[in-house]
């Protein structure tokens, strides 16, 4: 378990790398009216909020009493609660941040959690609307350890079913060629935040695939697209 921490560790840094310009902190520090209070109103604030499934981080006076708990959170990967190794699988869905997001949580708080002088900085408070529970399809595969598929299928995400908390897995599909699809790496998973993996562009997988990487007693579904083609 180690190795594989180490091993995600590194993954983490390096996949999720992007090729932007970084905040240059010296010549304009980070404050919550300007680029903070956008990060959290755009990645957090859906739960993070006044009637939310989490204490309010919508103004600065709830944020900067909290800050360095929020850093090494965001530091950890253990918020926004993703579940997965960025870069091991595209989704459409993902909500982790990108290191360039992480970088500037970081700068925030080491350069003294500046509220910033501006308040006409601060962006308009997001409106939110209930969401809908995702609804599982009932045709979604099952597999619980080594399974090959029988027939062909457009799988159009990936769906924990019982997975055990803390637990990391690194999920693929080798195709009949011997060529491997990446499908999901769970990393130091929480159950409490089960959620479906929505591939950004489907992925065909033909018959003969093997999905390996699923370790009993877990078990996740693979989520078809609609026989119509929709998502």
């Amino acid at each position: 378990m180690k190795n594989m921490s180490l091993v995600a560790a590194s993954a983490l840094l390096s996949l999720t790398a992007l090729p932007l310009r970084a905040h240059d902190v010296s010549k304009n520090p980070v404050t919550w009216n300007r680029e903070m209070s956008r990060l959290v109103y755009d990645r957090c604030a859906s739960c993070h909020r006044e009637g939310g499934s989490a204490f309010s981080l919508m103004t600065y006076r709830d944020a900067q009493p909290r800050a360095i708990a929020i850093r090494d959170a965001v530091l950890s990967r253990q918020m926004p609660p993703w579940g997965a190794v960025k870069g091991f699988g595209d989704f459409r869905n993902d909500q982790g941040l990108t290191q360039e997001q992480v970088e500037l949580v970081a700068a925030w708080v080491e350069g003294g959690m500046s509220k910033g002088n501006n308040p006409n900085a601060l962006p308009e408070v997001p409106k939110f609307k209930p969401e809908e529970p995702f609804r599982a399809p009932a045709n979604r595969l099952r597999v619980n350890g080594p399974f090959t598929l029988e027939r062909s299928m457009i799988v159009d995400g990936v769906l924990p079913e019982t997975v055990p908390n803390g637990a990391s897995m690194q999920i693929t599909a080798v195709l009949p060629t011997g060529a491997v699809r990446p499908l999901i790496w769970l990393y130091e998973y929480r159950d409490t935040y089960r959620h479906p993996f929505l591939f950004r562009k489907p992925i065909v997988l033909p018959a003969g695939t093997v999905i390996r990487g699923v370790r009993p007693p877990a078990s996740i579904s693979l989520l078809p697209v609609n026989p119509d083609g929709t998502r």
